[in-house]
């Protein structure tokens, strides 16, 4: 053998030591992606069941009770198999509260973390006991129902498409619901991840116990969707605005002031349906977009918020506008993919009945009847302005705006009589919004 054999003989050596590396490490990848592919892909028939999954949580057949910890993190149990059209419904009746009776039920992704109450994480939502307060993805909650006790019975479940069942694809987007004491709470839209939702409880402080029941029934309705789901029917007005199922989209000229789109909502606010939200897909040239409430036949070529008789808050400047053109510092701007939301906090006692010049019968809007654009040099003018009479108000109630699920401000205004409209302005090209009247019910 001479050199040169033994130099080809090294480089071939060397070069099928590098091959052998790269297998072993490009197997090793595609083994740990396959893992990574499996936890969220929904099982198959070849499939080993899940695990139920629970942490900082003693299990005892069918109660579960906190398990104290040095570190004071949050107990969770997760079950083994999702919600499904079959089995779509379970509930937790409270045996103990515990020290701060922070329970929580609710839905979450198999792979979810922990050390985590239901809805403070991605792809999650959760009501919970202490506060009757409803977390969706988020840290910071929500009014939602009331509060639970020793002895109340918690239930969840999701509204599935029934007349669906042969489609191809699971949902992408889901209602799901919770009850307290057989009674339905309210509703809310929430994103149905890969692998679907898994039923969840999750609890905080020592002496907490439930009883589980994941054989629960409940009877629900087909689902009917509200307004952006149903169509013009649920607007009284769309100025300038497109309307594509649950999108709005302007398409007014955007040149001047007096080029606003906007979309009001048929219905009022009121103590069953008390919040709204947008979500900004396109800001469009200037991110012109305004939410708000407005009274009745607010015009139709204003933003909400310049007028009397309304309240909004703007996403190009981050403030608040309260029945004048002049508007005050309040809350962040917002940009594309930001949700911003409106709602309405009303006292214990309000009666809608009250606080409307619409008799039981009347389902009609009276004729709308313009009125020109109203400005003031007071950046805290009353909401109907000086020495507007002609228009009565009723109870003081607070109006409140959120932005990505948390509280930015409260603004306490006297509810014009007839209600208060969920309200959205628009006023540059191109600017689109996804919308959903009733992300929370009850």
């Amino acid at each position: 053998m001479n050199e040169r054999d033994v130099i080809v003989s090294l480089q071939d050596l060397i070069k099928m030591e590098f091959r052998e590396e790269r297998n072993i490490a490009v197997n090793g990848w595609h083994r740990r992606r396959f893992r990574q592919i499996r936890d969220v892909m929904p099982p198959g028939p070849r499939d080993l069941p899940r695990q139920v999954r629970f942490e900082r949580i003693t299990v005892d057949d069918d109660h579960l009770s906190f398990a104290m910890n040095d570190l004071n993190k949050v107990g969770l149990y997760v079950a083994a198999k999702p919600l499904s059209i079959e089995n779509y419904y379970f509930e937790i009746e409270i045996v103990d509260t515990g020290l701060i009776s922070a329970i929580g039920i609710g839905l979450v992704p198999y792979k979810y973390p922990m050390d985590s109450q239901p809805g403070w994480r991605a792809f999650s939502v959760g009501y919970h006991a202490d506060d009757g307060q409803l977390f969706k993805a988020s840290g910071f909650g929500r009014p939602f129902g009331p509060k639970c006790n020793i002895g109340d019975k918690m239930g969840c479940g999701i509204k599935f498409k029934r007349h669906e069942e042969e489609r191809p694809q699971p949902e992408q987007a889901v209602q799901v619901f919770f009850t307290r004491n057989g009674q339905e709470v309210g509703t809310v839209t929430v994103p149905n991840p890969p692998g679907g939702l898994y039923p969840a409880v999750g609890m905080h402080s020592d002496g907490e116990e439930v009883r589980l029941n994941l054989d629960a029934e409940w009877q629900y309705e087909e689902l009917v969707h509200m307004a952006v789901d149903s169509g013009e029917e649920e607007w009284s007005r769309l100025h300038d605005v497109k309307l594509n199922g649950m999108t709005l989209e302007y398409s007014g000229r955007g040149k001047s002031i007096h080029d606003v789109g906007l979309a009001q909502a048929k219905h009022p606010l009121d103590t069953m349906n008390h919040y709204f939200e947008i979500e900004i897909i396109d800001p469009g040239e200037s991110c012109y977009i305004a939410i708000g409430v407005a009274r009745r036949n607010y015009p139709k070529d204003r933003h909400p918020g310049w007028n009397r008789g309304s309240i909004a808050y703007h996403a190009d400047d981050g403030k608040i506008f309260v029945g004048s053109g002049i508007g005050a510092p309040f809350g962040p701007r917002c940009h594309k993919g930001d949700v911003m939301g409106c709602g309405i906090m009303f006292p214990p006692d309000y009666d809608s009945e009250v606080d409307s010049d619409l008799s039981p019968d009347e389902n009609e809007c009276p004729e709308f009847i313009d009125e020109p654009y109203h400005s003031s040099d007071s950046e805290d003018e009353d909401l109907w302005g000086p020495g507007n009479k002609d228009f009565e108000t009723g109870t003081e109630v607070q109006i409140f705006f959120t932005r990505n699920g948390k509280i930015i401000g409260y603004k306490q205004i006297s509810i014009p009589k007839g209600g208060f409209y969920p309200t959205v302005g628009m006023l540059s090209s191109c600017e689109k919004v996804r919308v959903d009247l009733r992300p929370l019910t009850g």
